[in-house]
């Protein structure tokens, strides 16, 4: 896989995680530094500890499904970025707490990375170095969640949707050009 393949896979799992983070931003009344790296932190580390346990899982069955692999990415990318196009054009106020403690930012984070699972069993289908794959995709989702609380904080809800349709629209792309690959219409 390309590096910036794995570049737009990023950035398409880190929308969920930003778009919570402009949701968090907002809920602030005076933003800080702290406020960023405890959001950069908690999303970006589940951003990549969840591919890697996705990996493992697939990797055990890679030898039984390895004749469609690229089918199995294909729908996984596909309905994880159909999700995401969906929940942008729902219009329902999402409310958010302005703490940033284990009990609020734990199960946002998982929340936010269940995809990022499922991403992580394509990964061992189509053979990709996975440590430093993890730590491109929690890198990626780390700042962009940082950036996200600033946002939020300074201008609200008005990029959240858009976010996540940018986002969804990346994997189903990426799924799309998976597929395509291994049936010989791309190189």
């Amino acid at each position: 896989m390309a590096l910036w393949e794995l570049f737009l896979i990023a950035v398409g799992l880190s929308m969920d995680a930003f778009a919570v983070s402009i949701c968090k931003g907002l809920s602030l009344r005076k933003m800080s530094i702290r406020h960023s790296l405890i959001a950069g932190a908690y999303f970006g580390g589940f951003q990549a500890l969840m591919p890697w346990l996705g990996y493992l899982l697939g990797v055990r069955f890679r030898a039984i499904i390895v004749s469609i692999d690229h089918w199995i990415a294909f729908i996984l990318l596909g309905i994880i970025g159909w999700n995401m196009v969906k929940e942008s054009f729902q219009k329902e106020e999402e409310s958010v707490s302005a703490e940033f403690d284990f009990k609020t930012m734990f199960p946002l984070a998982v929340a936010t990375s269940i995809d990022a699972l499922a991403v992580g069993v394509t990964f061992a289908f189509l053979q990709v170095e996975i440590l430093p794959a993890v730590c491109f995709i929690g890198s990626i989702t780390f700042l962009l969640s940082a950036i996200g609380i600033r946002i939020g904080n300074v201008f609200g809800m008005k990029y959240k949707s858009k976010a996540e349709l940018f986002g969804g629209a990346v994997l189903i792309l990426m799924g799309c050009k998976i597929l395509l690959e291994h049936l010989g219409f791309l190189p």
